[in-house]
């Protein structure tokens, strides 16, 4: 058995910021655990440009914002296991880990911290029709055969699915020499980032064809070819609407589903919409001394906003581990209200002390509408006069005059007023 005060699982920038904040307040022993060969996580494969402009204030590549957290781990005294995989955690903080440097693994931790990022979903959660020629795969695997393994894996391409990886994709194919013939979206509208729609698809004339999906793939030893349809408010597609187009590869970019199979196993409740953990302002979940951050918690825009909320969880850990925390917790949830898909943190402590942000996303897109924070029935934030979309996370403030005002009954919702 080893013992640390902190183990981190996850060594990508939200397991990386988290363990640097703890050492910052005080922690001596940390462990990051990551189960590739190299810290960095997702960012080693996204060489393109748009990270680090929130948190650095410049424009870093994705290799390039990691390696800035990568440097600070090395001049640290964190200690980091590569290739070391997390079987399981126990009700007593035991962490089981499999490594090919040590083999079998047993860590008792004082506390912990989930950074365990997010997967593609894949084809199969579909229900797609047609055969299982190659040629078909998520968004990112081709990003890393383009990206990391120099392998080039189709010319002709559609794209399912509007999410920001396969909008970056479609840029990416192109500037490789592919034909991206267009990017179906089942939903009225994207969901990406603005930025990326403006320099991925329109700066290179790659179509976009809102409520369309493929309802048949076709094509024996490899792909040949797709056919797409539009779709009815129902999702359901629509009869004559089918279009057939020639294709040797079919990306998708169909959502992200956080990489939560360890959660669920330690018996840690999950949020049904972000299905992330249910956290409090600190990130703690609801087991005692386990915290979680980033991807693995909910989808994140910007690795920016993961380090930030890394940085709070490391914090919260930190204090976890020192008895530094509040002593008194009496906590509410917050209440997703029109218009609002899901608030993190979900129940928050009014006696934390301090301002805690709210970071939520809308079901819809909204182009002039107000965001209302209300506490006990009285608004104390009110957004005007802003645009809103599915694919752009927010954050209001709720101010810690109010949290002191509030008590075991009070109940704080956030909502979506259209101008």
């Amino acid at each position: 058995m080893i013992n640390y005060d902190l183990v981190v699982i996850g060594g990508g920038p939200a397991g990386m910021a988290a363990a640097l904040k703890a050492e910052e307040c005080g922690v001596k022993k940390i462990v990051i655990l990551e189960r590739a060969e190299s810290l960095g996580g997702i960012l080693e494969q996204c060489i393109h440009t748009g990270f680090g402009l929130d948190y650095f204030g410049e424009e870093l590549s994705g290799p390039e914002y990691a390696d800035r957290f990568i440097q600070l781990v090395k001049k640290s005294t964190v200690d980091v296991k590569l290739n070391t995989m997390v079987l399981s955690i126990d009700d007593n903080k035991v962490v089981t880990a499999a490594s090919s440097d040590e083999g079998l693994l047993k860590i008792q931790a004082k506390a912990i911290v989930l950074a365990m990022g997010c997967r593609e979903r894949p084809r199969g959660a579909l229900q797609m029709a047609g055969t299982r020629p190659s040629g078909i795969m998520t968004a990112g695997t081709a990003q890393r055969y383009v990206n990391i393994e120099g392998y080039m894996p189709g010319k002709k391409v559609v794209i399912l699915g509007s999410g920001d990886i396969g909008l970056i994709m479609a840029r990416r194919m192109t500037l490789e020499g592919a034909e991206v013939k267009v990017v179906c979206e089942i939903m009225p509208f994207s969901g990406g980032l603005t930025r990326n729609i403006v320099q991925c698809l329109n700066d290179y004339n790659i179509p976009l064809k809102l409520s369309t999906t493929v309802v048949a793939t076709h094509g024996k030893e490899r792909l040949e070819g797709v056919t797409i349809a539009k779709v009815d408010d129902k999702m359901q597609p629509i009869p004559g609407t089918e279009e057939y187009i020639d294709c040797d590869l079919l990306l998708l970019s169909v959502g992200l589903i956080p990489e939560n199979e360890l959660t669920k196993q330690a018996n840690i409740p999950l949020d049904r919409v972000t299905k992330g953990a249910v956290v409090n302002e600190m990130r703690e979940t609801e087991k005692d001394g386990i915290f979680a951050c980033g991807n693995v918690l909910q989808v994140h825009d910007l690795v920016d906003f993961v380090t930030r909320e890394a940085q709070l969880a490391g914090e919260g850990a930190a204090k976890y581990i020192l008895g530094e925390g509040p002593k008194e917790k009496v906590y509410i949830n917050t209440t997703p209200g029109h218009g609002v898909r899901y608030i993190v943190p979900q129940r928050i402590n009014i006696k934390s002390g301090e301002d805690i942000k709210l970071y939520l996303r809308v079901g819809a897109i909204y182009k002039n509408a107000r965001l209302v924070v209300e506490a006990d029935g009285k608004i104390v934030s009110n957004k005007k006069h802003i645009k809103l979309a599915p694919g752009e996370m927010e954050d209001v403030l709720l101010p810690k005059d109010v949290i002191d005002g509030l008590n075991q009954d009070s109940k704080v919702s956030v909502y979506v007023e259209e101008a």
